[in-house]
């Protein structure tokens, strides 16, 4: 057992996924599965027949809303872990009868096995239906990892009553941060705002939950006139499409009317195709728009729609023989009465210029169906386009004999810190900011690229003050050169400041090998910190923010005893004398202080800032590590530590170590600081 000055300091696994997955993923022949997807799209069933004679709109619709319920705002959603089979989603009234199309894709689950995750087995389904119809696709990024359940869906929306994170006192006017207007739908009503069939107000709608998920105008419209170039809604029977899975998990959404099924089918309550052509890629979508006058009428399922004023357009009968009109919904119709006019200038561009619109629907589909594999570093197979501006790309890292040589590295920080104990936390607090923007739910964030050194990172002001630590460290980057990256330099000083702290024998096993933005990563605007400890946080948001850092409660504790520079109290206008936090120290003293004394709000004269006071002491914590102290789940992994210095060295060893390599991926499953690839690494010279 290592002695009480020692501490152990284990690997991290992540993420995690069935053993051999990765290998599996990289022997399946996708374009195997290609075929046999494609071959069903005409083998109509009984139990659910094709419309058309043709299931392919049907897996684009599974596709699309299996990766819409993305949100930039913590990265939750998508199509990664395949959720929707899962409540709450698989309930959700967008995904009425997508029952149906996973039973469908059965089949050839079964036949590949374990490396044909259901989350590349649907958006893979969407790709093949697609081109099958002769639509463009920029190429597929395998390597999704179901999840076990739908818990990561919880705080999509199950209920405005659950939610604590994102509440919505009015369900079809929800804003941000959760990811459409209504709960249960993916983006917006397509009716209209409320029900309302107002184009004007829908467009605003339209632009606000697409910008949620980090889609453009171009994007937008591109997106939504080829997802509706293919199918039909369904909505001729007015009953409705009887209960969802979580009331009726036997025989959901068996239908109103008939035989539930066919031309009896009811999914959105709208009725009829978008296109004259439902089953063949197109620009007609757009041409209809622009080239028809649109009046509103309530369809036969009751709800508003638009159809062509005099002679329409007409389409084959999805299910018999005959003809049906063409619709709009009243989100279509918003594309022509955009306030600002820029849907109206893109629906025109589109009607004209089709090779622009194949273009902008092929990279914006491969944005909504990839958003959620984070960088593209994560990505396996052979058709993997060249790296999007949204998979925070970054140069390619230099082979390790051209790598400076980190223990001389370590020296130096080691010769800066015994030089000024001070440097030591504000070292620390430099790689902590680095690495605490990592997100598990998308796999954005981290130190990789050390793009705090730029907009709009460095001017949070939850970083303020992180430039002063960057000009400590500019003699070590300027001696070592372009061998060492300013991102490899924060880790390997704000481990080497840890280690110091801790007053331990054992050091951290530093990987190297970041390399560094040149500027800074589109991603990063939705990356800043949710919790700093300056404001009202509760606690529910502050255990999501470490839920979403990919931390346990055990690990977020523990790091909560991290040293705190001077620097971030002056900006934050707290208190800087009596800090119950020693700035040189990482010791369990901190829990045994929180634990022990009572503590009372303190408003700072000077600032006005909110802090914890003890009782009768010039002692100081923040509104986040009184937190600790008042959850039974926190207090009790605080009283651990409080109780044990080794146990709270090791745990907090243990976080470190993985906040600040969580983003070396190496595939979706592995990690390039793992100890496999650490045993294999010869160390530079």
């Amino acid at each position: 057992m290592p002695r009480e000055s020692e501490v152990y300091i284990s690997d991290t696994s992540w993420p995690e996924a069935p053993e051999g997955f990765a290998d599996a993923v990289q022997n399946l022949d996708f374009d195997a599965v290609e075929k046999d997807i494609e071959a069903f799209f005409t083998d109509s069933k009984e139990f659910w027949p094709a419309d058309y004679g043709n299931y392919a709109p049907f897996f684009i619709r599974l596709a699309w809303h299996n990766a819409g319920s993305y949100r930039t705002s913590d990265g939750r959603g998508g199509a990664d872990g395949a959720r929707q089979r899962f409540e709450p989603e698989r309930s959700w009234d967008d995904n009425t009868n997508l029952d149906k199309a996973r039973k469908l894709l059965w089949p050839i689950k079964q036949k590949y096995g374990e490396g044909l995750s259901w989350g590349d087995l649907i958006v893979l389904a969407g790709n093949t239906a697609i081109k099958s119809m002769g639509g463009p696709v920029l190429g597929f990024c395998a390597g999704r990892i179901d999840d076990p359940n739908g818990d990561w869906s919880l705080e999509l929306g199950p209920s405005m009553e659950q939610n604590q994170l994102a509440p919505c006192a009015v369900n079809g006017e929800c804003d941000t941060p959760l990811g459409s207007t209504t709960i249960g739908l993916i983006y917006l009503n397509p009716e209209g705002p409320m029900s309302q069939p107002i184009p004007s107000l829908s467009a605003g709608e339209v632009r606000d939950t697409f910008g949620r998920m980090a889609m453009n105008d171009s994007e937008t419209v591109a997106l939504i006139g080829g997802g509706h170039a293919f199918g039909k809604t369904h909505g001729a029977c007015p009953a409705g499409a009887g209960p969802p899975p979580i009331k009726s998990p036997m025989n959901p959404w068996p239908g109103a009317c008939g035989t539930g099924k066919g031309v009896d089918a009811f999914t959105s309550g709208f009725e009829g195709p978008w296109t004259a052509n439902p089953t063949s890629w197109d620009n007609e979508y757009f041409k209809n728009l622009v080239s028809n006058n649109w009046e509103k009428v309530q369809g036969p399922g009751g709800k508003w729609m638009w159809q062509v004023s005099g002679t329409s357009p007409m389409a084959p009968a999805a299910n018999g023989n005959g003809t049906q009109n063409i619709m709009m919904l009243t989100s279509d119709v918003s594309l022509l009465h955009d306030p600002t006019g820029e849907y109206q200038k893109l629906v025109a561009l589109y009607a004209e210029d089709q090779t622009t619109f194949e273009h902008n629907f092929a990279h914006a589909w491969y944005k909504l169906t990839t958003r959620d594999m984070g960088p593209i570093t994560r990505c396996l197979g052979k058709h993997v386009p060249p790296a999007q501006d949204w998979q925070k790309p970054l140069p390619a890292p230099l082979p390790w004999w051209r790598l400076a040589n980190f223990d001389h590295v370590k020296h130096s920080i080691s010769t800066l810190l015994s030089s000024n104990g001070a440097h030591k936390a504000q070292l620390a607090r430099l790689a902590y900011s680095c690495a605490s923007t990592f997100r598990v739910t998308d796999y954005l964030g981290g130190c990789n690229g050390a793009s705090l050194r730029f907009s709009p990172q460095k001017d949070w002001p939850e970083n303020a003050g992180l430039q002063k630590a960057l000009a400590i460290l500019e003699p070590i980057k300027a001696k070592f050169g372009a061998g060492l990256s300013w991102a490899d330099l924060i880790v390997l000083a704000g481990d080497t400041a840890i280690e110091n702290a801790m007053g331990v024998t054992s050091s951290f096993k530093f990987c190297g090998g970041r390399t560094d933005s040149m500027a800074g990563v589109a991603s990063d605007a939705y990356l800043r910190p949710k919790v700093a400890g300056l404001g009202n946080d509760t606690l529910a948001e502050v255990k999501d923010a470490s839920k979403v850092m990919g931390l346990t409660s055990r690990e977020w504790v523990a790091l909560a005893a991290r040293p705190v520079d001077e620097g971030f109290r002056f900006q934050a206008g707290l208190e800087n004398k009596g800090w119950a936090q020693d700035p040189t120290v990482v010791s369990n003293l901190f829990f045994q202080t929180l634990i022990t004394e009572d503590w009372e709000e303190h408003t700072v004269p000077s600032s006005g800032a909110k802090q914890y006071k003890a009782a009768g002491k010039d002692l100081f914590m923040l509104h986040t590590d009184l937190m600790i102290k008042y959850d039974p789940e926190l207090l009790a992994i605080a009283q651990e530590f409080a109780s044990s210095n080794k146990s709270f060295l090791e745990a907090f060893a243990y976080a470190w170590r993985k906040l600040v390599i969580s983003d070396r991926f190496d595939g979706p499953t592995a990690n390039l600081c793992s100890s496999r690839h650490q045993s294999e690494e010869v160390q530079p010279l």
